[in-house]
């Protein structure tokens, strides 16, 4: 069998992929979208030897009859169930021990996440600095947007007069 620490790092990419995608997830199971992830992520799906059925298959046969969703002894079946098939010329141990090492350490990856980019035109309308009129309110000088009071007029009702500029100077000029 594999030693303690590659035996943690299984574990810990099994939680990983376990969590991936549900916000509830706690880590201690895992659904058949984000099992199928882990074997595409880690290669253990090549196309040829060992395909998306064949994932969805071993899936459906290693967790309970109405369950949806297995656990950390139920992935290591799963993995036994599909090492074979993916390495043919070793023996049942080594196979194992192969697929162990594709996923072992490994977490998921994001693909086709779009990033924001400026260029031309949008460059040109996302810098806050050549705004006017009203819209040159809503940001200060780094280009950071105000929120409510770079919108809305907020009405200062401190004073006696609203909006007088020299608000709370009178009693500095009268002396009694």
């Amino acid at each position: 069998m594999a030693g303690s620490a590659e035996v943690a790092s299984l574990e810990e990419s099994f939680r990983k992929f376990a969590i991936y995608g549900d916000t509830k997830a706690t880590g201690q199971e895992m659904n058949g979208k984000n099992w199928a992830k882990l074997c595409k992520d880690c290669k253990v799906t090549d196309g040829k030897s060992v395909t998306s059925t064949d994932v969805d298959i071993v899936f459906s046969k290693v967790k309970g009859k109405t369950a949806r969703v297995i656990n950390y002894e139920e992935f290591k079946k799963a993995l036994e169930e599909l090492a074979p098939k993916r390495f043919k010329d070793k023996s049942k141990e080594e196979a194992y021990e192969a697929i162990c090492q594709l996923v072992a350490g490994k977490e998921p990856v994001n693909v086709g996440v779009t990033k924001a980019k400026n260029v031309g035109a949008v460059e040109r309308l996302t810098d806050t600095s050549k705004y006017t009129g009203s819209h040159k309110e809503r940001f200060d000088e780094s280009g950071k947007g105000k929120g409510k009071s770079g919108r809305e007029n907020i009405v200062d009702n401190s004073g006696y007069v609203s909006a007088y500029k020299n608000a709370g100077t009178y009693d500095a000029k009268v002396k009694k």
